[in-house]
């Protein structure tokens, strides 16, 4: 059965627009809630549970940034998309800094508008349980992504033969557990899963664990030991990090995948094994080939199947289903109440680099999971998770744009408005000092503060 659309609240006091935005929203095939104030919108708050608000800033009597923080304050997930007009813009950038999901400044864009709406409702979504019990095989695998779907659904077919595996992709992004899915996935699936990290063993002692020893094979064999192939006698066994592993044992293995039989260390007899084998590298192993670093029969023995993680980075729709996938596991495991992470916490681990991957994004979430005193997690522990600043760092021709701007909305206030008297004060012409304004946007009669002015520019005003 299909999901339901996806509802949203949106709020703005001027009919026509209110009408516009239902229509473009309701043809994009979302349900579309209505309100003509912001008062009226937190009536409709708790009866039809939108997942996003789009409000105007400018509305009749509380306005949309006082009906922000009302919202914020009686659903903190809840994300929030403010439109407003160019002279508004001073306060909608620092309504984002308080947790606006985004502002988008009228006349808007109706494709960006449906792209914001799009990332907002993805950002916020809760994860999806496994509905299906033949999901099984990939339990713990979350994503809505398409390239993991299309490389799920290969991994599935490949599962159901007995053909060795090669798995390629960077450090973190999940190797394993794809070995494990194709593992669960497989005849094989009642028999052992046997994983080793051939990076992470001395040369020394890799083959005895591979292989197993016999009783006085070596200093210290005070009995016989079953390596790892036997223990996963019948099953899968995962070759992890294979493009590490010493040439001289490259030879060894491949004479084992050939023969299927191995001899333990100190042996005289050999032993006939039945194991599937998975390999797994972030190394260029076509590289490693061009510089004999790796042999090419154990290349082409091991890759009879290729599938290539994408890096989190290249699945950026997953990140939000994994975050909080991730959140709901840890939470259980140190006892706290949490509820999810902050709209701008979540934007911000949307829009991270990622280098460390899957394994990175969890190792964030239990650092900010140990840390949270609160049922949402803040932005700061995000930041501080991922190593961060608080403020974004600018460029020069950035820092200058925003100095100048506010420095002409500094003279704006001081003058009440009044072009003559602040460009007076910043020594430069009228029509010089109108063309620094409209660069940045800045209309003057927003910056009156004579109550009929205001009542002449609020009845004359377009939102």
């Amino acid at each position: 059965m299909a999901a339901p659309p996806a509802r949203i609240l949106i709020v703005d006091d001027d009919a026509d627009m209110l009408r516009l935005l239902a229509l473009r929203l309701s043809a994009a095939g979302y349900a579309v809630v209505a309100a003509e104030s912001a008062e009226a919108a937190l009536a409709q708050l708790d009866l039809v549970h939108p997942q996003l608000v789009l409000s105007d800033v400018r509305l009749p009597g509380r306005d949309g940034l006082a009906l922000f923080d009302e919202v914020r304050a009686r659903h903190p997930a809840l994300p929030v998309i403010l439109l407003t007009a160019h002279g508004n813009i001073p306060d909608a950038v620092e309504a984002t800094a308080r947790g606006v999901f985004t502002y988008l400044t009228k006349p808007y864009d109706g494709k960006e508008l449906l792209g914001k709406v799009a990332q907002a409702l993805a950002l916020s979504a809760p994860c999806a349980p496994q509905a299906q019990a033949n999901e099984d095989w990939r339990a713990g695998i979350v994503s809505r992504s398409s390239r993991m779907h299309d490389l799920l659904t290969e991994a599935y077919m490949v599962a159901q033969s007995d053909a060795s595996v090669l798995l390629l992709g960077d450090s973190g992004s999940g190797k394993e557990m794809l070995a494990r899915a194709i593992h669960r996935a497989s005849p094989r699936a009642r028999r052992p899963f046997v994983a080793i990290n051939c990076a992470a063993i001395p040369e020394a002692l890799l083959e005895s664990e591979l292989f197993g020893h016999v009783k006085g094979a070596f200093t210290g064999a005070q009995g016989p030991s079953k390596g790892l192939f036997q223990a996963a006698e019948g099953g899968t066994l995962l070759l992890d990090e294979i493009g590490d592993m010493p040439p001289a044992l490259q030879v060894k293995l491949l004479r084992v995948l050939q023969e299927r039989a191995l001899r333990p260390l100190g042996a005289v007899k050999s032993i006939p094994i039945n194991v599937r084998i998975v390999s797994a590298t972030h190394h260029d192993l076509e590289s490693a080939l061009a510089t004999a670093q790796f042999r090419e029969d154990l290349y082409y023995r091991l890759n009879v199947v290729t599938l290539v993680l994408p890096p989190l980075a290249e699945r950026r729709e997953d990140i939000a289903l994994l975050a909080n996938h991730f959140l709901d596991q840890l939470a259980r495991k140190y006892d706290k109440r949490l509820s999810g992470f902050a709209p701008e916490a979540l934007k911000a681990l949307a829009l991270a680099a990622w280098p460390g991957n899957v394994r990175q994004l969890y190792n964030v979430v239990e650092q900010v999971c140990a840390l949270s005193t609160t049922p949402l997690v803040p932005l700061p522990l995000v930041q501080r998770a991922l190593r961060t600043p608080s403020t974004p760092v600018l460029s020069l021709a950035q820092a200058r744009q925003r100095f100048e701007r506010d420095y002409l909305v500094g003279l704006l206030r001081m003058t009440d408005g009044n072009v003559t008297d602040a460009a007076r004060l910043a020594q430069r012409n009228r029509t010089e000092f109108y063309r620094l304004l409209q660069r940045h946007a800045l209309a003057p009669e927003n910056f009156k503060n004579d109550p009929a002015d205001d009542d002449t520019v609020a009845a004359g005003r377009q939102d």
